[in-house]
């Protein structure tokens, strides 16, 4: 996940029917996909506050970091920073979670093959004190307060530039053939088949051992082009070239491999995970490309770090998409709403989530557009106008921590009601019964006590309508919670009202099934 600063950047030249009666009801469903033969969605322009809105942030654990907020902290230590962090973003709106879990070979979770990652405990191979598995903490601490857990890891590191320890059985040390040096880096060859396998090794088993809603790659394929730096890999083209006439479109390729392969096990293993990657912003620039966007500059996903992602989307290889468009409105080469319209007619089969600089905003910023704190908020409102964009994810979760110019004011205002994350029918499309046993008890004071039964949903939706009010099931203003337990005590009516409240289950993918209803 790079961060660029706007200088470096030139240099670098890096989204009813109302009820009216029992009978009769429309659920209009944003994200109904953009694969497959789903419908469309109808234009977002009018809804202020979308039901089905992707609201992501991500959670770094090395460099720019979140979490951790240092080395060496004990287990209660970090579970408490964890617990507050997600409680602040919970307050924000956020309803998922993107955190680093793979950095450099190494490992935020037990039971993994590669060694724990020294920015956990400060000593690469080091366990967390008291032993408790830290992904398996943040997974349930995600569910419990509502949010997808998205595992997101970097594919091509072997060792950080700022890596202070390396035990001996590490990967680099046994199979120093695998990687090749860069900019002090060390880096997967993926020409490699034996590479190649062993990535998708590591991937698949986090997908079969943790109960996670998704698996992320950031920009991180080949390597940021770097003055004086070659890449190695000649060697590997010749002995492995696959058909490939250069050493380019090999090496598109062999990242082509990676990510066909990890959709089609991830689809067999568990179908309701879903697989997304973050690109950078720009794919490939017009001057170069009649199908690419009008921007200049900058290091393109296809030609520089040789990911195609444009082709994933279109084949339908990812479920999501999130490009980084880390640049305001006003930016001279890539401004916000030129490559953002770019990527709604790009996107293809994906879901398009919109990746935002959040940590650029600052009053002390060289760019003055980032002194402008609706920034943020002009670009999810320019997101909720476009058909094509599901929601958006927030680089990173410190942003909203230290909560520079009111970000979290301004983001909030947005989110101010809950969100479900939008549903990808194509993955699973399966009708969901409805849920059993709504009841109604008063509790103290002007307080009710809503509970249901528990059957084989994995979430449900509460929503409240004053009697005799349509019952607009796309209203999220009228959802009390969305939750995995099966009681709510209601402390917001009005005296004097009457109420219906509506229950609908959900499962993993956040399909919704048809309410159940009850007068009080």
């Amino acid at each position: 996940m790079p961060i660029f600063t706007e200088i470096q950047f030139t240099c670098f030249m890096p989204k009813i029917l109302f009820f009216t009666c029992a009978f009769f009801f429309l659920f209009h469903v944003k994200a109904q996909g953009p694969k497959g033969d789903s419908p469309r969605p109808v234009s977002s322009k009018t809804i202020q506050y979308p039901k089905r809105e992707l609201r992501g942030v991500w959670i770094a654990t090395v460099a720019n970091i979140d979490w951790p907020s240092r080395k060496g902290l004990s287990s209660d230590a970090q579970r408490v920073e964890f617990t507050k962090m997600t409680d602040r973003l919970q307050k924000v709106g956020i309803n998922a979670l993107f955190v680093q879990v793979r950095a450099a070979s190494d490992a935020f979770y037990a039971r993994s093959k590669e060694p724990w990652s020294e920015w956990l405990m400060g000593k690469q191979g080091l366990p967390p004190s008291p032993f408790y598995d830290p992904m398996e903490f943040m997974i349930d601490e995600a569910h419990d307060k509502g949010m997808e857990f998205h595992a997101w890891l970097n594919l091509n590191r072997g060792e950080h530039r700022t890596s202070k320890s390396i035990v001996p059985d590490h990967l680099t040390k046994t199979k120093p053939q695998w990687f090749l040096d860069y900019d002090g880096i060390k880096l997967f060859n993926f020409g490699l088949p034996e590479v190649r396998t062993y990535i998708i090794d590591v991937v698949m088993n986090i997908v079969r051992e943790y109960d996670i809603d998704g698996i992320h790659f950031d920009d991180y394929f080949y390597p940021y082009k770097v003055a004086g730096q070659k890449l190695n890999d000649y060697a590997t083209y010749k002995k492995y070239p696959n058909g490939m006439r250069n050493i380019e479109d090999w090496r598109r390729n062999n990242i082509d491999m990676i990510i066909k392969s990890l959709h089609d096990e991830i689809e067999a293993e568990k179908p309701w995970v879903k697989f997304g990657v973050s690109p950078f912003g720009v794919w490939r620039n017009k001057q170069d490309d009649p199908a690419g966007s009008n921007t200049r500059g900058g290091q393109p996903s296809y030609d520089d770090l040789y990911a195609d992602t444009r082709k994933w989307c279109r084949l339908g290889w990812i479920d999501y998409v999130v490009p980084q468009i880390y640049f305001p409105f006003e930016h001279k080469l890539v401004p916000y709403g030129t490559l953002t319209d770019w990527w709604a007619k790009e996107h293809g089969r994906a879901q398009l989530y919109i990746g935002h600089g959040a940590y650029r905003v600052d009053a002390h910023s060289s760019m003055r557009a980032w002194q402008d704190p609706g920034q943020i908020g002009r670009q999810i409102d320019y997101n909720r106008r476009s058909e094509d964009v599901y929601g958006s994810v927030f680089f990173s979760a410190n942003a909203f921590l230290k909560n520079n110019l009111d970000i979290s004011e301004s983001v909030h205002k947005r989110f101010k009601y809950p969100a479900l994350p939008p549903a990808m029918p194509w993955k699973n499309a399966q009708p969901l019964d409805k849920p059993t046993g709504l009841v109604i008890r008063k509790g103290a004071q002007q307080t009710v006590n809503v509970d249901w039964d528990r059957t084989n949903a994995d979430a449900y939706v509460l929503y409240r309508f004053e009697k005799g009010e349509p019952m607009n099931m796309n209203d999220a203003s009228k959802i009390l919670t969305i939750t995995r337990t099966i009681d709510y005590v209601d402390s917001t009516r009005v005296k004097g009202k009457s109420y219906v409240y509506a229950l609908t289950a959900l499962d993993r993918l956040k399909n919704e099934s048809e309410p159940v209803f009850l007068d009080r």
